[in-house]
């Protein structure tokens, strides 16, 4: 089923976490944090709105690490359920992608709980304070390719912010696949 992003106030500061990627290898926030800002984004494997921007993700970190904004995913569905989504395959997707991010796992769903966040994609911009700045999509074509001129709605928001400038106000909503919650 198909969920937008609710508004999530911005300056609402980030919640510390500390969580595994696949390898065991468990990271923190305060690690992955960038002197300019972080972005924090929720993701799984098997929804075709996460597939549909997936190889829009590596590129999108990478310049946003060029301006020294971090940039991490987390993976909170119930894998049970949903067995596509298991850490194993989180790493398939990740080679696939290209992604070289740390790609979380969130077996509690405690974090994206705290975060608020309702679907997947799902993306939350940080300040350097890591107060929230940008709740909203990758970019305007995020539900299917698009021009390679799209507006880059969260890469252009955080690099405003970066330099000093403040987040634009208009601010479209994340749309994807609900977080599958456990039972």
């Amino acid at each position: 089923m198909a969920a937008v992003s609710p508004e999530t106030p911005l300056g609402t500061e980030a919640p510390p976490f500390a969580l595994p990627d696949p390898a065991g290898v468990v990271h923190r926030l305060d690690a992955l944090r960038g002197k300019n800002g972080t972005v924090v984004a929720f993701i799984c494997n098997h929804c075709p709105y996460v597939v549909a921007v997936a190889d829009r993700l590596g590129p999108a970190a990478r310049d946003l690490r060029s301006q020294d904004i971090g940039f991490v995913a987390i993976m909170s569905n119930d894998w049970t359920a949903y067995p596509q989504d298991a850490p194993e395959r989180m790493v398939d997707f990740a080679a696939r992608y290209g992604f070289d991010f740390p790609y979380l796992i969130d077996e509690s769903q405690e974090i994206a709980k705290a975060y608020g966040a309702v679907c997947t994609p799902d993306f939350f911009g940080f300040d350097a304070n890591l107060k929230l700045v940008y709740r909203g999509r990758l970019d305007e074509s995020a539900r299917m390719p698009g021009p390679k001129d799209a507006k880059r709605d969260l890469v252009d928001a955080m690099i405003a912010v970066a330099s000093g400038q403040p987040a634009p106000t208009d601010q479209p909503p994340a749309m994807g696949c609900s977080i599958k919650w456990r039972g």
